[in-house]
């Protein structure tokens, strides 16, 4: 073989050693964790059960991490870490709890998250509640805290239901049962994969 041939073969195998090494690193690449902050407001425990159980799902997504937070130890540094948001609130007179609304309006007023700053931008947002009856507004609770993200320019997602994740807590069905543990599940598992899909998305 004339060195001008070896020469030639040796640069044609290196070349194709170079591509599969790419192409073998970018398929080994990982996406990157998420990072998933829980927060909620809970009196009798049953919202708490619902978050663990929302908490649960985000864990069965590889690469996902959990922070769960009572409404009260949520902090700004919590919310700027996060890839996604999820709010959990019993149903009051067809709405949020009031704790769940001081979260979100220190949003401004504690945390200082000026509207025009947008620093929950393109953040994934989800929502889950917990109700006496089986129609006492808990589709609009879980609109309520949607709209709170919405006008944060958070993209909102569901899961485990229409709207999210929902339990009925009243004397007819007192507790949370495995069937609505498994909606609470479903909704941390969807948040997390979308989470992982937005921030991969972002990356490329």
């Amino acid at each position: 073989m004339n060195k001008r041939r070896f020469l030639k073969e040796a640069g044609a195998a290196s070349l194709a050693g170079l591509v599969l090494t790419s192409k073998t690193s970018q398929a080994q690449a990982p996406a990157g964790d998420v990072n998933v902050l829980i927060v909620y407001h809970s009196v009798t425990g049953n919202t708490e059960k619902m978050a663990q159980g929302v908490a649960d799902g985000v864990k069965s997504v590889a690469g996902a991490n959990v922070v769960l937070r009572k409404v009260g130890d949520a902090t700004g540094d919590d919310l700027l870490a996060c890839d996604a948001l999820i709010v959990g609130s019993p149903v009051y007179y067809a709405n949020m709890a009031g704790e769940i609304k001081t979260f979100f309006d220190n949003w401004l007023l504690k945390f200082r998250f000026a509207f025009t700053d947008f620093k929950m931008r393109n953040k994934i947002g989800g929502a889950f509640v917990t109700g006496g009856s089986i129609s006492n507004g808990k589709e609009t609770t879980m609109q309520s805290i949607h709209a709170a993200m919405l006008i944060n320019q958070m993209s909102v997602v569901s899961g485990g239901g229409a709207f999210g994740a929902s339990a009925t807590t009243g004397p007819d069905s007192p507790g949370i049962d495995e069937k609505e543990l498994e909606t609470a599940r479903a909704l941390g598992k969807r948040v997390a994969e979308f989470a992982a899909i937005t921030k991969r998305g972002s990356k490329s």
